[in-house]
């Protein structure tokens, strides 16, 4: 019976914050889709943040979004493949008492498996928040960006805090 709780306490944090994301992502990416045509933006606040729809074919914030066609999606398939290794290390080597590194796994997880279906579905991820100053604009990212970046400062918080020996998890 043990082991059956360790497992639920270890999977709960990820699978809870990976679902939460993955649903928010969706519903605010398939929103920006019907409210908005392609690069026209609605402003927010003046000179700062825009809605707008986007389509990236490239990985996060746009990056190695040259090229196209197979050759595209072979690096993006490689980039999502080679992406996954890290979650599954830190995931094996995490204590079921660690829920900040379980639950920014599962922001990685959620937000991750959001632009995937994307992928799938539109052969892009959609994009659609704009942040800018003059003439410079952050590249267009959603909600699945966010919970990415924030589970991957949730999981170094939660490494560099523990004094544990180097390369040791446990």
């Amino acid at each position: 019976m043990r082991n059956t709780s360790v497992w639920r306490r270890k999977w709960f944090p990820p699978l809870f914050w990976g679902l939460l994301v993955l649903a928010a992502d969706l519903v605010t990416k398939d929103a920006a889709r019907r409210s908005f045509s392609l690069w026209e933006p609605k402003v927010v606040i003046d000179g700062f943040f825009n809605l707008v729809l986007a389509y990236n074919a490239g990985a996060a914030f746009s990056l190695f979004s040259g090229g196209g066609g197979a050759a595209q999606g072979l690096k993006m398939a490689a980039l999502a493949a080679v992406s996954v290794l890290p979650f599954i290390y830190f995931y094996v080597k995490a204590r079921p008492s660690d829920r900040a590194l379980l639950s920014g796994l599962g922001l990685i997880w959620g937000g991750a498996l959001g632009n995937i279906h994307d992928r799938f579905r539109w052969g892009a991820v959609v994009d659609f928040l704009d942040f800018y100053r003059g003439d410079y604009h952050w590249p267009a990212f959603n909600v699945a960006d966010i919970a990415i970046c924030l589970g991957a400062a949730t999981l170094a918080l939660s490494v560099l805090r523990e004094k544990r020996p180097p390369g040791s998890l446990k």
